[in-house]
């Protein structure tokens, strides 16, 4: 038994069953041994998962020159202060400023890149209050907020919770009991009375609150946040009976959250009408809200692999024949899986990038 499944067992012990936005809280977060704080690298290739940035550095591009339009859009301040929530490994951050640096020297002297690794803590935003950013970034973080998952039985509307049985952590139901749960479900019009018996959907009430406390730290300025998910009419569709909770486990997708508590990401669509709705009421308006293909293109991403092709790999065309040509031929085609997958309308490219602006 790890220490987190410790943990959780003497919590079930001690209080009965937890609901699964416990459950998942303690599995990514309980400090010193959930998945995000436990120290090792989860993310790219030798880890359980990878990002925009482990695939292109022209996703890096593409952000920087967002970054210098926003830029200028608040009139070229000399101090531009971008604030990444869950920043990771700090490659996004490393790459707009090489791309800064070498493609707008005057937007490189204004900019100031700093990062709030909230995965290690979402408490981390508290020492950011001071900094009155001009944006506020995130990429692929709010995904991983814990959620409650809901199920249909009869008339009623169910919580998911975690139990133990037979020596094991298990699902077991009980009837809703947290009114926001419902009320959210209500708030965006969703028949969920009228659907088959079993459909489950998941709700991230985190996410609303980051959304209130990312607001309040924009004082003028955008928000922009990239990740995967929907509108809540087509989130929480008929069609969509089982939810959207995955897990990553070098690599390979389940649907087990129970398994590997600690050791395996675990995941769910974000609702964007939740969002968006939240940031109005907090006072944002929203700027823009497409698919990260959309984005990318908007942002000249074509170009920019073709200024690329001609400045870098030159010899793919003019010396094909040469060892030197086939070398440049592979690294182009390498730079274009890497586009492809990015822009793919059925994975990466479905991505939804929203920007809010205050």
């Amino acid at each position: 038994m790890t220490q987190l499944l410790q943990r959780i067992t003497e919590r079930i012990q001690r209080e009965g069953p937890i609901s699964f936005a416990a459950y998942m809280h303690m599995a990514l977060y309980e400090p010193g041994c959930g998945y995000y704080v436990s120290g090792a690298d989860k993310i790219g290739w030798q880890g359980d998962y990878f990002t925009s940035t482990d695939l292109s550095t022209l996703f890096a591009s593409c952000m920087g020159r967002q970054l210098q339009h926003m830029w200028e859009q608040l009139k070229r301040p000399r101090a531009f202060l971008v604030l990444e929530q869950g920043a990771g490994r700090g490659q996004l951050a490393q790459g707009v400023r090489a791309w800064s640096e070498n493609e707008a020297p005057d937007f490189y002297a204004a900019l100031d890149y700093r990062l709030a690794d909230i995965r290690a803590g979402q408490d981390a935003l508290d020492a950011a209050a001071e900094m009155m950013p001009s944006v506020i970034l995130s990429n692929e973080l709010i995904d991983a907020f814990p959620v409650h998952i809901v199920e249909k039985r009869g008339a009623r509307l169910y919580e998911v919770y975690v139990d133990i049985k037979d020596g094991r952590l298990a699902e077991t139901l009980k009837a809703a009991q947290n009114a926001e749960l419902e009320d959210y479900l209500d708030r965006f019009r969703v028949d969920w009375g009228s659907y088959d018996e079993g459909w489950r959907a998941e709700i991230s009430l985190d996410a609303l609150r980051w959304m209130q406390r990312t607001a309040n730290l924009l004082r003028r300025g955008f928000l922009l946040t990239i990740d995967y998910g929907e509108r809540a009419k087509a989130l929480y569709a008929r069609e969509r009976r089982r939810g959207t909770l995955l897990c990553y486990y070098r690599h390979q997708f389940n649907e087990h959250p129970l398994a590997r508590p600690g050791e395996q990401d675990i995941t769910a669509h974000v609702n964007f009408s939740a969002l968006i709705e939240e940031g109005r009421r907090n006072g944002l308006r929203l700027n823009a809200f497409m698919t990260q293909r959309a984005w990318l293109e908007s942002m000249g991403i074509d170009d920019e692999m073709e200024r690329l092709r001609a400045r870098d790999y030159a010899a793919s065309v003019t010396k094909r024949a040469s060892d030197e040509g086939q070398a440049a031929l592979l690294r182009w085609y390498s730079l274009r899986q890497g586009v492809a997958a990015l822009m793919d309308p059925a994975g990466m490219g479905n991505f939804k990038v929203m920007i809010m602006r205050r």
